[in-house]
């Protein structure tokens, strides 16, 4: 406990400075709004202050709202009392001094007062729309007032951060204090300088920008259909939409009342409480049970990658991007080229985009050094097998690093479903290996799954974990079987939804389903992708791990066809030469025709609601396996994965969350259904049983045997 109040008022001979100390990023928790204003009161009380700042302690400016606070009950604030309204009403000059972060509240907060200063690396923002919700402090009416209702569009429905360059050029910050520089006292001296001028300038009262909306009023329903495409399903970006306009239809205080009205709306819709959800999700997700603050975490300077192939190529790269140099080994000198010209390529269609600068792409090329022996990557302080999916080369591999890798090394896995602790027999030294499971392609997915084998220690286990945020990654830790935790849960959705076309359903019906359920593509798509050799590959060994494993006739003769997906111009789909369209195929029409009849398999119609409910029913009743065997943490985990490796929908909060807006008994009745159906892949998981008779919901389960 400590006496430091929140909110501090420092006198400065005739500045005085306000300053928000919650750490850890300022956030406006209780008591921080209700400091600043007594702040505030007592400035302008003061007759020898003449002006003031607002800033924030620590390593931020106010990083927006407390969002534990969200769909809870609050007492009702009376109209014109809160801390932005009453900084609005200032007699005297406020700046706001802005580091780190002005985001959601913090920026609503920064606009209130007169001016605003940031330092070159600060950003801001109005995030909101992101957890679901809209500005509900002014945002969406003091923004088009201070930059024009369409740039305000623009960062409100898109709830980007800015960078301060970009916040200067669009008008939300009035200067920019370097880096080098003293925040503070540069803002007391741009306080002084401000401290007479009459009459103050006040965003709220401002209205010239809002006359771009008379000359574009067809500007709001442009942008709903604009984000018609990734918004579908969602409210909260066409509320942010709403609230835009009404600043350009109405006085500020009507405009206020209407953005408070749409946030009402918005607050405890199922998609608001998804989208926090998974907020949270993501940083539960970095605490493994059993490891604690005082678990050693190795210190990652340096890296090294074994298999310049697409993933290995990469993996690169998200070391190269975040300032880590990595050596990258292949086996001939054709194929470490050919790797290498990939990542260049991959490199140069983002500058092409315009999303990365010449100059950075040549610094982030020379730290990636093409080797062709293993001694080069000796030093390394972490290494990672990205070769193709086969246990012995990869033993082999791992037999190689721990001959020259020196002692404390990361030795880690990119394999998505092989057996850790046999990759890691190959070695002398297996409390050093995890897995490390990209996704693809690996430069861009966020998610990185860590898998603990029987030996990895705890420290390689944080270590792994906080490698994989280092880089920009969302680390999701997990026990070990075959498939781990993402693959494993996923596996049941891909065998249900070709054994559906078995029964007469066709791969674009079973793709629109799921995309008008929010995916960005079908998993037919997807699997044409990914390339369904792959996964033909995962059906042998577990079809050779397990007699009862129920092969997938039509998938596999696809494969047999030759047809791989893009890479060859067909698989689920066909592809015109130069073009990713899929494209329905009377070929594969035809195949799942005669399949169905050479199976027996009775065909039928399906309502979309049957094929959606087969596919994700089938992988909540695996992930119901997952979490009593231990090999999942909690529920939240597999949302996670979900989440960022299989593209669910953000605003449906993850496969669990999901399933708990059904309730886990309904989902036991509907499989229970299925199995005297099916058969025995529809065996309900114990687990789930569990839940449904004690009423347990699946994000209040714990893992574990006992349910």
């Amino acid at each position: 406990m400590t006496d430091t109040p929140l909110v501090r008022l420092e006198r400065h001979s005739d500045v005085g400075v306000i300053i928000v100390n919650n750490p850890p990023v300022n956030a406006l928790s209780p008591g921080v709004p209700e400091g600043i204003i007594a702040c505030l009161n007592e400035g302008l009380a003061d007759p020898a202050i003449k002006s003031m700042v607002l800033i924030g302690d620590g390593r931020s400016f106010i990083a927006g709202a407390d969002i534990r606070n969200f769909g809870k009950p609050r007492p009702p604030v009376p109209p014109g009392s809160r801390s932005h309204d009453l900084l609005d009403l200032s007699t005297k000059p406020i700046v706001a001094a802005i580091h780190g972060y002005a985001l959601g509240g913090g920026l609503e907060n920064a606009m209130a007062c007169n001016y605003r200063i940031a330092k070159r690396s600060a950003k801001v923002g109005l995030p909101e729309v992101l957890i679901g919700i809209l500005p509900g402090g002014g945002g969406t009416q003091r923004l088009p007032r201070l930059i024009g209702p369409k740039a305000a569009l623009d960062l409100i429905v898109s709830g980007r951060h800015v960078p301060a360059a970009e916040a200067l050029t669009l008008g939300i910050i009035d200067a920019i204090v370097e880096d080098d520089q003293d925040l503070k006292q540069a803002a007391i001296a741009y306080a002084r300088k401000v401290a007479d001028t009459r009459p103050l300038p006040q965003v709220s009262s401002r209205t010239d920008k809002l006359e771009a909306a008379k000359s574009d009023p067809g500007m709001f329903d442009a942008k709903r259909r604009e984000i018609a495409r990734r918004a579908r399903n969602q409210k909260a970006p066409y509320n942010c939409i709403l609230a835009v306009e009404a600043s350009t239809q109405l006085p500020f205080a009507e405009g206020l009342q209407r953005e408070r009205d749409l946030f009402n709306e918005l607050e405890n819709t199922t998609e608001a409480r998804a989208l926090r959800y998974a907020f949270f999700g993501e940083r539960e997700a970095n605490k493994v049970p059993g490891l604690d603050a005082s678990v050693p975490v190795r210190e990652i300077a340096s890296a090294a990658v074994v298999g310049a192939g697409t993933m290995g190529g990469g993996i690169a790269m998200s070391f190269a991007d975040f300032g880590i140099p990595v050596r990258i080994l292949e086996a001939t000198q054709e194929a470490l080229d050919r790797g290498m010209q990939r990542i260049r390529d991959n490199y140069a269609t983002s500058v092409k985009r315009g999303s990365l600068a010449q100059d950075e792409m040549e610094r982030r090329l020379a730290r990636i050094t093409p080797v062709m022996s293993y001694d080069q990557l000796a030093d390394a302080d972490a290494v990672v097998e990205a070769i193709f999916e086969q246990m012995e080369p990869k033993k082999a591999v791992f037999a190689k690093l721990d001959a020259v890798m020196k002692p404390g090394a990361l030795m880690l896995s990119n394999t998505s479903a092989l057996n850790i602790d046999e990759i890691a027999s190959a070695t002398n030294r297996p409390q050093d290996v995890a897995g490390a499971h990209f996704f693809s392609p690996a430069n861009v997915m966020k998610l990185l799954e860590v898998v603990k084998g029987a030996k990895t220690s705890p420290d390689t286990m944080a270590s792994t974990m906080a490698m994989g945020r280092k880089i920009g990654k969302i680390s999701v830790g997990c026990g070990n079987c075959d498939g781990f935790l993402a693959n494993r849960s996923r596996a049941p959705f891909n065998s249900e939804m070709v054994i559906m076309l078995e029964e007469g359903a066709l791969p674009e019906q079973i793709d629109k389903v799921m995309v008008d359920f929010g995916y960005p593509m079908g998993p037919f798509a997807v699997g044409d992708l990914a390339g369904l050799d792959i996964g033909a590959e995962g059906r042998k060994r577990r079809a050779a791990a397990d007699p009862n494993y129920r092969k997938l006739p039509i998938a596999d003769r696809l494969v047999e066809m030759g047809r791989f997906g893009q890479k060859t111009g067909a698989g689920w789909y066909r592809y015109e030469k130069g073009d990713r369209t899929p494209h329905p195929d009377p070929v594969v029409a035809q195949l799942i025709a005669d399949m169905g009849r050479e199976l027996g398999v009775a065909q039928h119609s399906f309502t979309e609601e049957e094929i959606l409910r087969r596919l994700l029913f089938s992988s909540v009743n695996e992930a119901c396996k997952i979490l009593e065997e231990g090999i999942a943490y909690r529920s939240s985990d597999i949302d996670i994965m979900w989440l960022h490796g299989f593209g669910f929908p953000r605003y449906r909060g993850g496969l669990m969350f999901w399933a708990d807006q059904i309730g886990p008994k309904a989902v036991y009745d509907q499989i229970s259904v299925w199995h005297q159906r099916y058969g025995n892949r529809w065996a309900p998981s114990p687990y789930l049983r569990r839940l449904a008779e004690s009423g347990t919901s699946f994000r209040d389960a714990k893992p574990g045997r006992a349910g």
